[in-house]
């Protein structure tokens, strides 16, 4: 303590922050519980259960050879890759370190503190924190079934209103959204408002659901569309995400972002899976086989769950409100990590990423030793 009295460094509204949780590392829970790392199935971030793939494990091999030198700062090779995969010109991309780097840039680039963002019930936890990390002030809207309320989105944009994020499918409940609602809703958003489509599960869409929402950059000058290779390109180690919007967007993000948030192996890795077809489809039908896997068990055990549109599937495990936090300590008990997502408002329910046929099987199992 000082002679001044106890010390209060920074402004309030970042002291207010409670830091992001992620899903609890493998060795971690191995250490708690006395468990064997090999026998510990960890379905709680998210992740692609098939990890690294080999074009990119080959990729980084090569670009290690370099690694004595600073990374590309403007990602040239990726952006060219990203360029051609989306058709858009080059200065219509802004490289993160994840996506979550990009909603963050965001905030700061078009977010004064005390002016406001928008976004849903339910929505992916780093909004929030962006637009405390600014000082900005949060409307968040209702859900509906646990998804996006995008009129009551647009109803709810005030005159101090600067940013708008939409997640498609949403985290962590796994509500998606059609296009035309979704372009329905860009076209009520005033034109100084910034929208954030976060599209991080993008991939994991079925056809029948895919749109190329990159297209509608040309058409709104306001639109961010933000996308990931930590999910279905496997690379969560690695951190790179990416934004499409139109130069003079990406200009000012590119003024916020650091110049080198993106190393030299995530760059190569992310070019190389970019183009790895195989790997794509190979994870596709894995989830999809999968989330058949996990709500036939949950139908059988009469459990309520929300339809997902993502890797993951959102379930009630109990009607009382320390539901989630039990059966998630039953279920570290065995060697299983989930994610309960109390923080979100969902005490009483759990989000399972779904992973490969035998580790879906071992939660399934566990699952039903703790509920009984």
């Amino acid at each position: 303590m000082s002679k001044f009295g106890p010390a209060q460094f920074g402004p309030d509204y970042v002291r207010a922050i409670a830091p992001y949780q992620a899903g609890k590392p493998i060795a971690e829970v191995a250490r708690e519980f006395g468990l064997d790392e090999a026998t510990i199935v960890k379905l709680a971030s998210n992740e692609n259960p098939f990890g690294l793939p080999e074009s990119s494990r080959a990729a980084m091999l090569e670009a290690a050879a370099d690694l004595g030198r600073y990374p590309d700062a403007n990602g040239f090779d990726l952006k060219t890759a990203l360029s051609q995969r989306y058709d858009v010109p080059l200065e219509w991309i802004t490289l993160g370190n994840g996506s979550n780097d990009i909603l963050e840039i965001a905030a700061h680039a078009f977010v004064q503190k005390g002016e406001a963002v928008v976004y849903s019930q339910y929505s992916f936890a780093v909004y929030a924190l962006a637009t405390q990390g600014v000082g900005g002030r949060a409307i968040v809207v209702p859900s509906v079934n646990y998804g996006h309320d995008l009129d009551a989105m647009a109803a709810a944009i005030d005159a101090d209103t600067r940013l708008v994020y939409v997640a498609n499918p949403n985290n962590p409940t796994g509500t998606f959204i059609p296009a035309e609602q979704v372009e329905a809703f860009l076209q009520k958003v005033p034109s100084n408002v910034i929208v954030v489509l976060d599209e991080a599960y993008n991939e994991y869409l079925a056809p029948q659901h895919q749109f190329e929402s990159s297209a509608w950059v040309r058409k709104y000058p306001n639109l961010i569309v933000s996308r990931t290779f930590s999910k279905a390109y496997g690379l969560a180690g690695l951190r790179v995400g990416f934004a499409i919007a139109q130069p003079e967007v990406t200009d000012l993000m590119n003024r916020i972002r650091q110049p080198f948030n993106v190393n030299s192996l995530a760059q190569a890795a992310a070019v190389a899976a970019l183009n790895d077809k195989v790997f794509l489809e190979k994870g596709a039908k894995n989830n999809a086989e999968g989330y058949k896997q996990m709500v036939a068990a949950f139908e059988e055990l009469k459990l309520e769950y929300v339809p997902s549109f993502g890797n993951f599937v959102l379930v009630k495990v109990g009607d009382d409100e320390g539901a989630g936090a039990r059966v998630n300590l039953a279920l570290l008990k065995q060697g299983v990590i989930v994610r309960p997502v109390g923080a979100y408002g969902l005490p009483q329910w759990l989000r399972i990423s779904i992973g490969l046929p035998e580790e879906n099987a071992a939660f399934i199992e566990a699952l039903k030793k703790s509920l009984s």
